[in-house]
């Protein structure tokens, strides 16, 4: 007997249900077990909130026992529109046993701003901040900035960060970077420039997704020139680039054919170690076209849909033995088209990963049962979300024996990193050993993430030996890029306080020509200095004299506020007046610390100098432009801003 179309697809999602009962219930579940049972039921909503009457289906599979925090929250996530999610919410109220959490809170929350629904997401806030949800805690200034930012509120937005900035808290990077988007989106050009060099005076430094706001904001003015040449800024300035600031450059230069550029962007791509996204599909096949069939049919093929996933099919008129059918063709059902709904089976690598976090066999077993099909982007995310470099590791061989898969550069170069981040050097050897005898090489950017991680995990000998294989194990290796490498192993060094193969490193970086840069010397004085080692601090400011190179404004400051916390004042107030002897100018928390230290150290006298020479500059006494430590540098700062500013001034000038 024919079911109708509600009833056929509602008595489905129930029995999926049941089953997802049936399993939670068991005493010995293990944790892949409950993991492939919240999918299955975030896959039944999923498929409800995509039936004609959703709340309706909706009801029974709500009701059921196994449903919790963990399901509400990624089924809301997966919505197919914030209509949808929003009715989900409506059906959650009847459901007596579910209350929300944190997760589902912030994410309804990310939902009402995304519908634009500004006074129910406000209304939501106040709820949550006057505790009416319990364990959950105060909707944080950072978290009401994006959601206003996601709702394109900026008069919100601004609110926020002005409340955020008169409540004695220092606002984070980020919140500079969701100020200047805003401004850039709705074409304030000016404004988005001023809170970008505002970002620099207030000492928060910039990261990467701020030379994404500034990358984007030139291309969306047609200043693709001026965007490209901030992309190729960012290695010197130690900035990883990411994968959105590879796409829309791409989009860009296709849209202006300029397709060698392109071709250029896909191998530097490579050598950071990127893997392509969707996104950058159309721009890949346009490519393609042109004539680099080679080059992009690799990428092309990590982006396209694994033919091997099976999607969640369930027809939308038709019995159940039909069902059994379309698992072998999910388009036709005996020469018939079906009207159905297809989606790929959800699936979350972060909570599978954290459910194998002990790798026992009885889970594992449970996984091999899955039959999960592994792709490339898939294994990255998997070691990614592995806490532990171990469980990782075993997953890592275990993986590499399931049928279809094969481990390529992209899967094994993550493993490298999360071993080195944790000190597992025998295992990083091995693997690096391997590469060398299958011909493989790492990408730059991959080495250099394993010296800096061994900085993290204290293992400056292995840090070493990567730099004298560097050659083998990521091929020829250009000046600039050794000399970033030089610069993370001298990083790493003084991290494990390895300070004289710190100073045998400098010497050899000279020998074979490779000249530290100014934020290399300003890292390397600030760690001797907090050693108390003045003689090497001087000997280093000494080189730096010889070679020709001038001191900016931020090393004087290291220099200051480091010889302050070593309690050696004479030696700041010396470096203090060099500073304005050069006419640069500190800023006004280094000039209170060596103030106080002065005052400390019983030099009246000095203090009082160093008060009347502020005195006179109190009125332009901005902030030294910041830097950071071994890696960038008030100049580098200075000339994106230079970019970045003088296009609009031109534009607003000319106009």
């Amino acid at each position: 007997m024919k079911l109708s179309r509600f009833n056929h697809i509602t008595c489905l999602l129930r029995n999926l249900a049941l089953q997802v009962c049936h399993f939670s219930s068991s005493p010995n579940v293990d944790k892949v077990s409950l993991y492939l049972q919240r999918a299955r039921l975030i896959d039944s909503i999923r498929l409800s909130l995509r039936s004609s009457s959703p709340e309706s289906s909706l009801v029974s599979i709500l009701h059921s026992p196994a449903l919790d925090s963990f399901v509400v929250n990624n089924a809301l996530r997966s919505a197919p529109s914030p209509e949808s999610a929003l009715s989900l919410v409506e059906v959650l109220k009847t459901v007596s046993n579910f209350s929300h959490n944190q997760q589902t809170l912030h994410t309804l929350a990310k939902i009402l701003a995304k519908s634009g629904q500004t006074g129910k997401l406000r209304t939501l806030i106040n709820a949550i901040n006057a505790g009416k949800f319990t364990n959950v805690a105060r909707v944080s200034f950072m978290d009401r900035m994006r959601w206003f930012a996601l709702a394109g509120d900026l008069d919100e937005v601004a609110s926020v960060w002005d409340e955020w900035r008169t409540s004695q808290k220092r606002p984070c990077s980020e919140s500079y970077n969701i100020v200047m988007g805003l401004f850039a989106k709705n074409g304030s050009d000016t404004e988005a420039v001023t809170v970008f060099r505002r970002m620099i005076d207030e000492g928060a430094l910039p990261n990467c997704r701020t030379y994404t706001v500034i990358i984007e904001h030139l291309l969306g003015s047609g200043h693709l020139g001026s965007a490209f040449q901030v992309f190729q800024m960012l290695p010197q300035m130690r900035i990883k680039r990411s994968l959105k600031q590879y796409s829309v450059l791409v989009a860009a230069l296709c849209q202006n054919d300029q397709i060698d550029l392109v071709k250029t962007l896909l191998d530097e791509m490579r050598i950071d170690g990127i893997l392509p996204g969707r996104a950058m599909q159309n721009s890949l096949q346009r490519l393609q076209e042109a004539g680099y069939v080679e080059e992009t049919k690799e990428l092309l093929r990590e982006m396209l849909p694994d033919e091997r996933i099976k999607t969640v099919a369930y027809a939308l008129d038709g019995s159940e033995d039909d069902m059994e059918d379309e698992d072998e063709d999910a388009n036709h059902v005996d020469g018939r088209a079906v009207d159905q709904m297809q989606l790929k089976p959800w699936l979350d690598p972060a909570a599978l990963a954290s459910a194998l976090q002990q790798w026992r066999p009885e889970e594992v077993s449970t996984l091999e049962d899955a039959n999960i099909i592994w792709t490339t982007r898939l294994v990255c995310k998997m070691i990614r979300n592995f806490k532990s470099a171990e469980t990782a590791w075993q997953f890592f061989c275990w993986v590499a024996y399931q049928p279809g898969f094969r481990h390529d550069i992209y899967t094994t170069s993550r493993m490298v990193a999360k071993l080195a981040r944790q000190g597992c050097v025998k295992l990083v050897d091995q693997l690096l050993s391997k590469l060398e005898r299958e011909g493989m090489r790492l990408s730059f950017s991959t080495v250099k993430l394993i010296i800096n991680f061994y900085g993290i995990s204290g293992k400056g000998d292995a840090a070493l030996k990567i730099l004298q294989g560097v050659k083998t194990i990521c091929g020829p290796i250009s000046k600039s890029s050794m000399l970033i490498l030089y610069t993370s192993t001298l990083r790493t060094l003084t991290k494990c306080k390895m300070n004289n193969e710190a100073l045998d490193i400098l010497e050899e970086m000279i020998l074979v020509g490779i000249f530290p840069e100014i934020q290399t010397f300003s890292g390397l004085m600030h760690h001797f200095a907090l050693h108390g080692d003045v003689k090497t601090v001087q000997r280093l400011f000494g080189m730096v004299r010889q070679s020709g190179l001038e001191p900016d404004a931020h090393m004087y400051t290291v220099l200051i506020r480091a010889y302050c916390k070593c309690e050696r004042a004479a030696l700041a107030m010396r470096i203090f007046e060099d500073m304005m002897n050069s006419s640069l100018i500190p800023d006004a928390i280094t000039k209170e610390l060596l103030v106080r230290s002065l005052w400390k150290e019983g030099k009246l006298r000095e203090a009082a100098a160093v008060e009347e020479r502020s005195e006179e500059i109190r009125n332009v006494l901005p902030s030294a432009l910041p830097g950071n430590l071994y890696t960038l540098s008030s100049v580098d700062l200075m000339r994106i801003y230079e970019i970045y500013s003088g296009k609009f001034t031109a534009t607003t000038d000319k106009e």
